[in-house]
């Protein structure tokens, strides 16, 4: 039976290994020009653009019975709105008390009423609404434009009475001349050139006792100062009606102006109460406002429902927007109650825009307003860290209210971090490998893009880093090129901490590098067996080891170094070893010479394996079947 080792077959395999065994030449990169096109450069802009929407509304009015309010400033508004969010309700006894001071004054003045509408006593409670300061006064605003109008129509109704009182005169005037031309005396005496005329004409018979003196009947200056004194009562009459009727009309305009600016301010409740004290001052049936054509408000009201704005309609909308608030409040409730705080959100400030002053917004409890608060406050941030490109406080913030809110819509938010995030990196990564491979320029535009993408991208830093590292990483990568075409691969060891990093990222240098390091690490391995075997007195074994090692790596200077200090030790046994080499290498190969120098060395030996080697190896030339007996 044959005693073979698998070590020394091992030997002769990789006779030719080295530290470091280059790759086969690669062929030569396809010029950029015949190459495949290269994609498109990607755009510095937002993958996405500006897609993420915010909070406020985007138009400023709020449509009610198809007419547009208008909101103002949506700054303005989403300032009052976080504010309203973060006060008590109005819900004291104050407040309780004004508004049903309100309820009484419409009841009051209701045409409904049992009785009829009591203008008088709906007046007297003015003002008492008006001392409760979220009035902002306005009920003494409407007590003092009831009180003007009331002024304006004791003016008119002197003037109606002027009227009557000129017009009596006029008729007295008419009804004297009418009798003074029917009832003036006769004369039937005639002038003698008039006779002589009216004989010459045949008409002397129809004048006798017919003509009337001079200065009597209509011929009379009375009767002429008469008529011109009916003239100037006809005037007087008509500058009177056209001064009443411009009083009236001027009187309403004033009412009407306070009707639509407290309309404009959501103030619904004194609307409803100043039309119908309007309805009650002027019982002549105009109710159109009167408002310049073309302007804002009369605009609101034609290019909405097509018709001219008259108090009926303001009345009428202002019952709308409270009846759209309380809707829009039972809305709130009922999603807040379901965690749906987004949905909740939105009604909320819906009821807030239409109607702030009415009594289901106003007494709003602050526990639900808070809720509302803090996620409209984590609402708004997520929106100026989208717009900041802040994306890892965007995914907090965005985690949080999916947490808070059920309905929260995450996807735009979601899409817009992922393919921010993802541009962003790969951004950097690619710079990295420009800048590896010093292409600083095109390193520069990708770093710029990935910053403008996500300014606040933690690999920003490890790219900085990177590049404040660059000019050793560079001296490194290029030192382990000069260091490989050297084969001085003990100071590639030596300075492995140094190069790895230079040389991450390039395929073909790595491949080098762990060659190296592997067999470097085999070598020491090897060194550190025949250290020992020689502190132990075992020369023979600790050359062997060394020796069987040298074949695979014939260039490494401290093996052979080390092999050099052990030769003198070990002469003889080494003598024997290449003796017996040569006797097999000779041609024709002398076979027992080399088995007698073989022999010899086991006898110097007798663990040497490669001794042993060698041994076999005559053997199966002398005795080639399997069943040759053991040198043993």
């Amino acid at each position: 039976m044959k005693f073979l080792r698998p070590f020394p077959f091992l030997i002769f395999s990789l006779g030719h290994a080295q530290v470091y065994t280059p790759p086969p030449a690669q062929p030569a990169p396809v010029p950029a020009s015949e190459a495949a096109p290269a994609p498109a450069a990607s755009s510095a802009k937002s993958p996405l653009g500006q897609e993420i929407p915010m909070l406020d509304p985007a138009a400023e009015t709020i449509t009610v019975g198809g007419v547009p309010i208008p909101l103002g400033d949506n700054r303005i508004l989403k300032a009052r709105f976080e504010k309203y969010l973060n006060q008590p309700p109005e819900s004291d006894e104050a407040a309780e008390e004004y508004r049903k001071t309100l309820q009484e004054i419409l009841a009051t003045i209701s045409p409904f009423r049992s009785g009829g509408p009591d203008l008088y006593s709906a007046f007297k409670m003015l003002p008492a609404a008006s001392s409760y300061p979220g009035d902002a006064n306005i009920c003494g605003s409407l007590a003092e434009s009831i009180y003007m109008a009331m002024l304006s129509r004791q003016d008119v109704n002197a003037l109606s009475k002027l009227n009557q009182s000129i017009e009596e005169e006029k008729n007295r005037l008419i009804r004297e001349n009418d009798w003074s031309a029917r009832h003036a005396p006769r004369d039937a005496r005639l002038n003698p050139e008039e006779k002589k005329t009216a004989e010459k004409e045949g008409t002397a018979g129809a004048t006798t006792g017919t003509a009337k003196p001079e200065g009597s009947g209509s011929q009379s200056l009375q009767y002429q100062d008469k008529l011109r004194r009916i003239g100037e009562i006809e005037v007087l009459k008509k500058a009177n009606i056209v001064k009443t009727e411009a009083q009236t009309v001027q009187t309403k305009a004033q009412y009407q102006v306070s009707m639509v600016q407290w309309f404009a301010q959501r103030r619904y409740e004194h609307v409803l109460m100043a039309a119908r004290f309007y309805n009650q001052i002027w019982k002549d049936g105009d109710s159109k406002l009167y408002v310049k054509e073309g302007s804002d408000v009369a605009k609101l009201f034609s290019e909405s429902v097509g018709v001219s704005p008259t108090v009926a309609s303001l009345d009428s909308l202002s019952n709308e927007a409270i009846r759209e608030v309380d809707q829009y409040i039972q809305a709130f409730d009922l999603l807040l109650s379901r965690d749906e705080l987004h949905s909740a959100s939105q009604r909320l400030m819906e009821a807030y825009a239409l109607g702030e002053y009415l009594a289901p917004v106003a007494t709003l409890p602050l526990e639900k307003k808070r809720r509302i608060s803090l996620y409209v406050r984590d609402l708004h941030e997520l929106y100026g860290t989208l717009q900041a490109r802040d994306y890892t406080k965007t995914l907090v913030l965005a985690n949080r209210l999916k947490e808070s809110a059920k309905d929260f819509p995450s996807s735009k938010v979601d899409s817009a971090i992922a393919a921010y995030t993802l541009a962003s990196d790969l951004a950097i990564e690619e710079a990295k490998g420009h800048l590896l491979a010093k292409e600083n320029e095109k390193a520069a535009e990708k770093i710029k893009s990935a910053t403008e993408i996500w300014p606040t991208n933690p690999k920003l830093m490890e790219f900085r880093n990177l590049v404040n590292r660059s000019g050793g990483v560079a001296t490194a990568r290029n030192d382990f090129d000069r260091l490989l075409s050297e084969k001085n691969y003990r100071e590639i060891a030596r300075r492995q901490y140094e190069i790895a990093p230079s040389i991450q990222g390039d395929a073909v240098r790595e491949d080098a590098f762990k060659q190296i390091m592997t067999s470097l690490t085999q070598i020491e391995t090897a060194l550190g067996k025949a250290a020992e075997f020689s502190k132990v007195g075992q020369n023979y074994a600790a050359w062997e080891q060394l020796a069987e090692l040298r074949e695979q790596f014939p260039d490494d200077p401290k093996l052979g170094r080390e092999l050099e200090l052990l030769a003198p030790k070990v002469a003889d046994f080494t003598k024997a070893l290449d003796r017996a080499r040569q006797f097999e290498n000779r041609t024709p190969k002398q076979t027992g010479s080399a088995l007698a120098w073989y022999l010899k060395a086991r006898a110097i030996y007798p663990q040497s394996g490669l001794a042993e080697t060698g041994i076999q190896r005559q053997l199966d030339d002398i005795l080639p079947d399997d069943a040759a007996p053991s040198a043993n």
